[in-house]
């Protein structure tokens, strides 16, 4: 295959992470905010390196014990969700290269014009080419299986606050396009109260491997995400049925909430590194259960849950707060 979208699950060289400053959304509890992310880094290290983009380095090296793993650069960003401002790993003539694709804040919603730039001014850190490519797309809005076929969601990659420019067949081909995929699958259903995102495929379903996803099921149907995910959870059946996948549930937690309002907590916002997978919990009944999931179906990598409770004020997750480089992307 000449170009492909290099799956999470394969072998990585790094995690890049966005430290939080003041000026992001987590000044109401900074503190709390940069000793959970302390935490994410802290297990990724273990594994591989770490890359953190960080306001002003030397006071964010504060935070952590001098590690071979752990690396910086500096750049002051809007905000940290990294997974949807980074760069993707494509590989292309056996030769990887980062794709940087335009950040609008999942249409426009917040400001993000420092975010969108961040990969270009960091640039010099990798050891691969980027590419920048004028279409809007998030990193947690596309799933690889690492063999041609990219997962997404229709509310999200088709959603007029995106590329209201394109009709729905030119963003399919787009995405054929720069991923090199054979088959763009579309879920039209599956969303989570509070996201901001349009629906996220990685708060929903993910691919653990070429032929397996992971996806939420709510059993509670007094639950309002009773209905969307059961009609999410059809669509999954019938792409199993017709492409050979297997698929795997996770739970769907108890309401989590913070200030009235509910949280979008959900285990599909895990993380690949290196030998294992780290797994967000919240602090409900239902965390055990999924790292029992979790620990079942990754026997050859160690299975670790990180509380991500004060991640999720924001709307978002572990996956979110991360992304993955692939596994010959030095850093510089």
């Amino acid at each position: 295959m000449k170009k492909r979208f290099i799956a999470e699950f394969e072998k990585q060289s790094f995690t890049q992470i966005i430290f939080p400053h003041a000026n992001t959304d987590w000044a109401p509890y900074l503190d709390e905010a940069q000793k959970n992310f302390v935490n994410i880094v802290n297990e990724i290290v273990k594994y591989q390196k770490c890359l953190v983009v960080s306001y002003d380095i030397q006071s964010v090296k504060k935070h952590f014990q001098d590690n071979d793993n752990l690396y910086f650069a500096e750049y002051i960003s809007d905000d940290t969700w990294a997974r949807d401002c980074s760069a993707l790993s494509i590989s292309e003539s056996n030769k990887t290269k980062l794709l940087d694709f335009t950040f609008n804040a999942w249409g426009n919603k917040f400001e993000a014009s420092k975010d969108d730039l961040m990969s270009r001014s960091i640039s010099n850190h990798y050891s691969s080419e980027l590419e920048t490519i004028n279409f809007s797309l998030e990193g947690g809005a596309v799933e690889s299986n690492g063999n041609g076929i990219l997962l997404t969601t229709s509310a999200c990659m088709l959603n007029e606050n995106r590329n209201p420019e394109l009709e729905d067949a030119q963003i399919t081909q787009r995405l054929k396009d720069y991923f090199g995929s054979s088959e763009i699958l579309y879920l039209d259903h599956g969303y989570l109260s509070g996201d901001d995102t349009d629906s996220h495929v990685d708060t929903l379903a993910r691919f653990v491997d070429e032929k397996t996803i992971m996806y939420v099921k709510c059993e509670d149907t007094n639950d309002e995400h009773y209905q969307e995910l059961k009609l999410m959870e059809e669509e999954l059946q019938e792409l199993a049925s017709t492409h050979n996948f297997k698929l795997i549930s996770l739970p769907m937690t108890d309401a989590v909430y913070y200030e009235d309002e509910r949280l979008p907590a959900t285990y599909a916002n895990f993380l690949f590194v290196n030998g294992a997978v780290l797994v967000p919990t919240y602090g409900v009944r239902q965390d055990e259960v999924a790292l029992d999931i979790f620990r079942a179906t990754f026997e050859d990598r160690d299975v670790i849950g990180i509380d991500c409770s004060t991640l999720i004020r924001q709307h978002g997750s572990l996956h979110c707060v991360t992304m993955n480089f692939a596994s010959d992307i030095a850093l510089n």
